[in-house]
């Protein structure tokens, strides 16, 4: 094994990434995998996540990975579980049957999350006007869902004294943004400060809590259609690299939180943006 690969594998840990299915958690399920960690993936969306798991057990055997000891009864390398992480008693049941099956749990995605509602940039988004249905249906899933499942991990891995725990923020999350709905800037802010939070209360035991604050990414976030080419061509005007991220750009920044090779890494937030967080847009002028 070279330096490298022992810095970054995670070859017999733990995993769990909830959202793993799609976007940005399939690409944190899938990184987690390549590097040897046995991966529980956590979505809502029941096709997606059969999918999801189909294909990265399919890259396991190709790599010739093996389940771990145990023989056929053995809990398998890949694995999904449908869950809603705005049900916090749901949360901890899945937190708590990963450890019952595994023994533990190592690391810990706090991921999944939805979009609801209109940006700033849409009359309709505007302050006065912003729907609240949608403004509560949000803050349930990208802020207490990551609440829930942070809290239901920390209970196992201060008794195991490690872990490493990643969140999902934003950079709507670091500044205003005029192309993300209220409810989206706030719930992610919100996360931030969380994260950080609890990386202070959870280094007493060894258990490490960062962030990642992805910018634009060309994810099916908003919804079951890929990014639009006017989403495309707005975003790549402000970001200084010119473009939207590729899901896969997110695996390094991931495997490095997860690894031994953050190991000294607690209560950061780590923008993955293409530089968006040195420019901001404006908004357009009334007429």
């Amino acid at each position: 094994m070279t330096a490298v690969d022992e810095l970054f594998s995670v070859q017999g840990q733990v995993a769990l990434v909830t959202g793993g299915a799609s976007g940005l958690g399939y690409a944190f399920s899938s990184i987690l995998a390549d590097a040897g960690a046995t991966v529980i993936i956590a979505d809502w969306d029941e096709a997606g996540l059969k999918k999801a798991v189909d294909s990265l057990a399919e890259s396991a055997v190709a790599q010739g990975r093996t389940p771990p000891p145990g023989g056929r009864g053995g809990p398998p390398l890949i694995s999904g579980r449908t869950l809603d992480v705005s049900d916090p008693a749901a949360v901890r049941a899945l937190v708590d049957d990963i450890v019952d099956a595994h023994g533990r749990i190592d690391i810990v995605f706090a991921n999944a999350g939805v979009a609801r509602g209109r940006p700033p940039m849409m009359p309709e988004g505007w302050l006065d006007d912003m729907s609240m249905p949608d403004y509560t249906a949000l803050i349930d899933i990208n802020l207490h869902g990551v609440v829930y499942t942070v809290q239901a991990a920390a209970r196992h891995m201060k008794r195991q004294r490690s872990g490493s725990i990643v969140t999902t923020a934003s950079t709507a999350g670091l500044r205003n943004d005029p192309y993300t709905p209220y409810s989206y800037t706030i719930a992610k802010a919100a996360v931030v400060n969380f994260t950080k939070q609890a990386a202070h209360d959870l280094a007493r035991w060894g258990v490490r809590v960062n962030a990642i604050a992805p910018g634009p990414f060309k994810t099916r976030l908003g919804g079951k259609e890929p990014t639009s080419a006017a989403a495309d061509e707005m975003w790549s005007a402000v970001v200084p690299l010119g473009r939207m991220g590729d899901p896969a750009e997110i695996r390094g920044l991931a495997l490095l939180l997860a690894s031994a090779a953050g190991s000294f890494m607690t209560g950061g937030i780590y923008p993955i943006d293409g530089g968006a967080l040195l420019q901001g847009p404006s908004l357009p002028p009334l007429k």
